[in-house]
């Protein structure tokens, strides 16, 4: 059985925010989706695609030196390599920023294959120069130091831990300007097309409450108010 997330929802996922998604995985039993201590780089921009992963374990002064760089069977390189296009790079840092998990060259090479995005737990270093790219970017905190001095590249698309949250390749990654959410494989088309909806009926609701309504009857709807929500929507894009 695939659970391949549809072009349709995929465009559908970009107009939902982390906040409409993390209660609809709440309503599934979901508590731990949303990734913490994680922050956009670029604010505006929006991320949704597959998990593509990246382990790091502490580093060890006898294997992490410069010159590891030059094997391109490096890990690190590697996965920025052959992360798929569309596709959304989550680094396990064990919540460690004290160096950087990857820094601006990487980060270019990643945006100019086509990749939809990048997150770690730990910081990255360039971080100025990032933060004025097209592209989204989450970590904790910037970190100039070289990822070998604190970390070392160990596994590629295998199930990690980031920010507290499992991620297992092939989740759906979206990321918005409060942060990112993860949504296991199986439900993302299910959960982008209830939440879609959702977004429709909130953008409806701030409409209301902006004209001056009370919540009470609006939200959560009364009948009256999901009929004028059925009235309304046609017109929302």
């Amino acid at each position: 059985m695939t659970h391949a997330l549809t072009d349709e929802n995929r465009a559908k996922l970009k107009r939902v925010s982390t906040a409409t998604l993390t209660t609809a995985l709440f309503k599934r039993g979901f508590r731990n989706q949303f990734i913490q201590d994680v922050r956009p780089l670029n604010p505006a921009a929006r991320m949704v695609g597959e998990a593509y992963t990246l382990r790091y374990i502490p580093a060890r002064e006898d294997l992490d030196h410069l010159g590891v760089f030059e094997d391109w069977e490096h890990p690190q390189r590697k996965a920025v390599e052959e992360c798929p296009p569309g596709h959304v790079m989550v680094i396990d840092s064990r919540k460690d920023p004290r160096a950087a998990s990857a820094g601006g060259i990487l980060i270019s090479r990643l945006h100019q294959r086509g990749v939809a995005g990048i997150v770690t737990d730990g910081g990255f270093r360039d971080s100025p120069e990032i933060a004025g790219m097209d592209f989204a970017v989450y970590h904790n905190r910037p970190s100039a130091p070289t990822n070998l001095i604190r970390h070392h590249a160990t596994d590629i698309n295998v199930p990690i831990g980031c920010g507290d949250v499992p991620v297992f390749p092939g989740d759906i990654v979206v990321g918005d300007g409060e942060g990112v959410v993860v949504i296991p494989a199986h439900l993302a088309n299910e959960i982008a097309a209830e939440t879609y909806e959702q977004t429709a009926f909130e953008d409806f609701v701030e409409e209301k409450v902006r004209e001056g309504r009370t919540i009470f009857g609006l939200y959560p709807a009364n009948e009256a108010t999901k009929a004028e929500f059925k009235a309304w929507r046609p017109g929302w894009k």
